[in-house]
């Protein structure tokens, strides 16, 4: 008897977790694309100049 009770109860868990599993679910929404040449590439000061040293103001004569 006890047996019947817990194969009973495995094969309900079973089906409990197929029948969850066909339940429509959500979709996410997609992706904005970006924009395509708008990325500011060399746009920062990063990587330009040595470090703890700062970049000598340009001096223009006349």
């Amino acid at each position: 008897m006890k047996i019947v009770i817990i194969v009973t109860a495995g094969l309900v868990a079973m089906l409990s977790v197929a029948a969850a599993a066909d339940l429509p679910r959500k979709e996410p929404p997609p992706v904005a694309a970006a924009p395509i040449g708008k990325y500011p590439v060399g746009k920062y000061p990063v990587g330009k100049y040595p470090v703890g040293k700062y970049p000598q103001p340009v001096v223009t004569k006349g």
